[in-house]
């Protein structure tokens, strides 16, 4: 009893202390590669479904034709959408664009902000 209690308090302990910790703060870098992670699962997911869909539609043609040859009544197989072939993982990171600085025009001045905000009053 004693040690299913230590080790309910232990387990306890460790989430509440995993609770706590912040998310890591990513760098440029790290972001890039998280970004490219996320479009690997996606296209690992998509390349997935195709092999599955390649492999119910030979399970069905298998069954359909067994089924004709023994003269078992079948349904005809309904028509499903074709297996979509996602192709090998390319992957293109997103280029940032930064705008580009605008300069003002010949003979026309800018009215710039005050570099410091007006003091507020408590």
């Amino acid at each position: 009893m004693k040690k299913l209690l230590v080790a309910g308090l232990l387990l306890t302990a460790s989430v509440l202390v995993m609770a706590k910790i912040p998310a890591p703060v990513l760098d440029d870098a790290g972001k890039a590669k998280a970004a490219e992670t996320a479009a690997k699962t996606a296209w690992s997911g998509k390349a997935d479904s195709y092999q599955l869909c390649k492999s119910q539609d030979k399970a069905a043609a298998k069954y359909y034709m067994t089924a004709k040859a023994t003269g078992k009544p079948t349904k005809p197989p309904t028509a499903t959408p074709p297996c979509a072939d996602p192709g090998p993982f390319a992957y293109k990171p997103a280029v940032a664009v930064a705008a580009p600085a605008t300069a003002p025009t010949a003979g026309k001045t800018t009215a710039k902000a005050p570099a410091t905000a007006p003091a507020k009053k408590s």
